[in-house]
């Protein structure tokens, strides 16, 4: 399926590893030219490295998204070297699970402040799109309560509403607004990993609790992801897309 993306300008933020990686690389795959950043001078460097083989224009920056003020002038370095902007992706978490002071202020600046006022800095370049998408990446915690009570839940549940009316009130612009929500992702060098290697118990019971018997894989989220941000998606807004392998119970209405 040509997903219509061929040409199209995207920013993927946190995109040298994991979830945003995947979908650096797959919307490349699919023709988009993509920015991408992260903290990591070199891993950007790689990753743009990567993407530029690829045939597309790529760019990136090493940036705090934590620093508004860095990472609104990255947004708008990244536009103009693009030559535009069709699609935002808001990748990046702190993946605070604990509950004193310190990880709600992380959690509440890296997942919430960061996405909202970056996708504040890019919507007046998207505005100018005939295709403009916004996804955010959230989280089945936002969806379940398991476990102990955790920051991480919280911050990322604060999103849905955002999204929605960011849905709502883009729509008339043409701008469409979405949420995906992946359940456990592994891959190497993720929190999953880490997991597995000094808690191996806890990441048994994991596996067992899904009942594919599985965790998730960075570009099966990405997959969902691109797809919800071409052309091809045009109708869909104001979703939460939960990719879990059936981890979560509740039914979602």
């Amino acid at each position: 399926m040509d997903l219509g993306l061929k040409g199209k300008k995207a920013i993927v933020t946190g995109g040298t590893r994991g979830i945003g990686r995947a979908v650096a690389n797959l919307l490349a795959a699919e023709g988009c030219d993509v920015a991408i950043c992260a903290r990591n001078r070199g891993a950007v460097d790689e990753t743009v490295a990567a993407l530029t083989r690829t045939g597309v224009k790529a760019t990136g920056g090493a940036v705090d998204v934590a620093d508004l003020a860095a990472l609104r002038g990255w947004i708008a370095e990244a536009s103009a070297a693009l030559g535009g902007l069709d699609i935002f992706v808001a990748n990046v978490s702190a993946l605070a699970q604990g509950m004193d002071e310190a990880a709600w202020r992380r959690g509440f600046e890296i997942d919430v402040m960061s996405t909202v006022f970056g996708i504040e800095a890019a919507l007046p370049v998207i505005e100018g799109s005939q295709a403009g998408s916004i996804v955010v990446i959230g989280s089945t915690a936002m969806a379940e309560i398991y476990g102990p009570t955790r920051s991480y839940a919280a911050v990322k549940a604060a999103l849905l509403p955002y999204v929605k009316g960011l849905a709502r009130n883009l729509a008339a612009k043409n701008i469409r607004a979405n949420i995906v929500s992946p359940g456990n992702v592994f891959f190497e060098g993720g929190v999953w990993d880490l997991v597995r290697e000094r808690n191996p118990e806890m990441f048994g019971q994991m596996l067992a609790r899904n009942p594919m018997g599985r965790m998730g894989t960075p570009e099966e989220v990405a997959s969902a992801v691109v797809f919800l941000a071409s052309p091809r998606a045009s109708f869909i807004t104001g979703t939460n897309l939960i990719i879990d392998g059936a981890l979560t119970q509740r039914v979602q209405f």
